[in-house]
């Protein structure tokens, strides 16, 4: 019996993880779109407010709507008028006190992670930690900049080290670049790897044969 259960779960535990993640992402979205609804029937005409309830009694509708203004978003900034609109935009938050703050920072490390010409986190690394012998898989995030820089060797770079079995948490490592040894798993492998704590290991053919990769001698630098 506990050996057709453990394995039966086994078999449902993905897919149910799987479906609560989404249905609390949709959830939120939902609430989020329900609560702009009722600020916009508030405001509007009461011509069209029976309209606006329907479309808030629609499950999922809000996954649409976010999806449809990404893509219209980015199909915007990618003209002229588009850059200049949100240049503009960025101007004017950055002279907000306490919100520019905030917005300059997080759009720094946003610019920064998902820049396609940038090279954070596209590359996973082994590092000794916490001491000598005792190694961890790492994500490269660029090189020490600022005044962190001006009192470290040249050859360094930055790691993110993330905990088990929650990655959204680590440590900021600065590292010999001589100490890291670079893998040819990829950085979905690698968290899986981490997620896993060990037990899900990438493919021998993605990590066997060749030589490691080597990690660029001008990596990324982020300004102070």
């Amino acid at each position: 019996m506990k050996k057709y259960i453990l394995t039966g779960l086994l078999v449902w535990l993905p897919l149910a993880i799987t479906i609560w993640v989404l249905m609390n992402v949709v959830g939120t979205l939902d609430g989020v779109f329900a609560t702009l609804v009722g600020a916009a029937r508030a405001v509007l005409p009461e011509s069209v407010r029976p309209f606006l309830q329907s479309l808030r009694d629609i499950p999922g509708l809000s996954v649409i709507i976010v999806v449809a203004a990404l893509w219209l978003t980015g199909v915007a900034v990618t003209n002229m008028a588009g850059q200049w609109l949100v240049n503009q935009s960025n101007r004017v938050f950055s002279n907000i006190p306490i919100v520019k703050s905030i917005y300059s920072s997080v759009k720094q490390v946003s610019d920064t992670l998902f820049s396609s010409s940038g090279q954070a986190f596209r590359e996973a690394v082994l590092v000794e930690y916490p001491r000598a012998g005792s190694y961890t898989i790492a994500f490269v995030t660029g090189k020490p900049s600022g005044e962190v820089a001006q009192h470290l060797p040249a050859d360094m770079v930055t790691l993110y080290v993330p905990t088990t079995p929650n990655p959204t948490s680590g440590f900021m490592l600065i590292v010999p670049r001589a100490d890291v040894k670079p893998l040819h798993m990829s950085v979905d492998e690698a968290l899986k790897y981490i997620i896993s704590m060990g037990v899900v290991a990438p493919p021998a053919s993605a990590s066997g044969g060749a030589t490691p990769p080597t990690l660029p001698a001008n990596g990324p630098s982020t300004q102070s």
